[in-house]
């Protein structure tokens, strides 16, 4: 069943209505009609089952015919801070880490970043980001769309991570030392409901001098396994381990 995200002020009691690109995706791309039924969100862990009553050019409403109750969220709140890679690699970790939980996205600027945003391209990128979410989120049947942060630097990012229960940094060296308890330590110490921080480098990895000023923040070093992972690898691994040990472990 096709799954839409609305705002909350388009979900009444008893209808919603769906205004925007999607309309048009019901009406020309699916070719729905009245009588047919899709799942709808708020995006703020309401979501229930409707069946299309109305189809207009830019209008469509929908009878609410079940509240749902999907379960389909973390149970942790992850934000991946992730090191500005090359070409398209930031939209596949925002598509696939959306399908896999993530609760946020936090681009930034690392020493290594060869990719550099500008305002004018950061606004752009981030809007497209917020798309790709949208579509990610209702693919996988999320209950909410993961945010996307505006982009921040080092400093920013530094000042973000004592609102976090817990902060992760992938780092190969902990991988090539043979470093490997420290996610999962980190991993038994949280529980349900609190927030982790990940932080992932741009190709070529974060410097001495950036791991050093994260570390000094409370940032904690961690081994990915004994294999050295691409920059849009790692926070893939990141979240896999946590809808393990969280989702599949208990």
């Amino acid at each position: 069943m096709q799954r839409y995200f609305v705002a909350q002020e388009q979900m009444s009691d008893h209808k919603v209505t769906i205004t925007g690109e999607d309309v048009k995706h019901i009406g020309r791309v699916m070719r729905m009609e009245p009588g047919d039924e899709i799942v709808c969100s708020d995006g703020h862990l309401r979501t229930v089952r409707c069946e299309i009553s109305l189809v207009e050019e830019s209008l469509i409403e929908a009878r609410i015919v079940e509240e749902l109750v999907p379960n389909t969220e973390l149970p942790v709140y992850v934000t991946i801070a992730q090191g500005l890679p090359k070409g398209d690699k930031l939209e596949l970790i925002v598509q696939k880490g959306t399908e896999l939980g993530a609760f946020a996205f936090l681009p930034f600027s690392a020493a290594r970043s060869i990719v550099k945003w500008d305002h004018k391209k950061a606004g752009k990128k981030i809007e497209r980001l917020t798309k790709i979410a949208k579509e990610a989120a209702e693919q996988s049947y999320r209950e909410r769309i993961p945010n996307i942060y505006d982009i921040h630097s080092l400093a920013e990012l530094r000042n973000q991570i004592s609102s976090f229960d817990a902060v992760i940094i992938a780092y190969e060296e902990s991988a090539k030392s043979g470093e490997k308890m420290k996610l999962a330590e980190i991993l038994q110490s949280l529980s349900v409901s609190q927030s982790v921080l990940v932080i992932i480098g741009p190709e070529g990895g974060l410097t001495t001098t950036e791991v050093e000023q994260l570390t000094e923040e409370g940032a904690i070093l961690c081994g990915f396994g004994p294999r050295i992972l691409r920059t849009e690898t790692a926070p893939l691994y990141a979240l896999a381990a946590i809808s393990y040990h969280f989702e599949l472990m208990r």
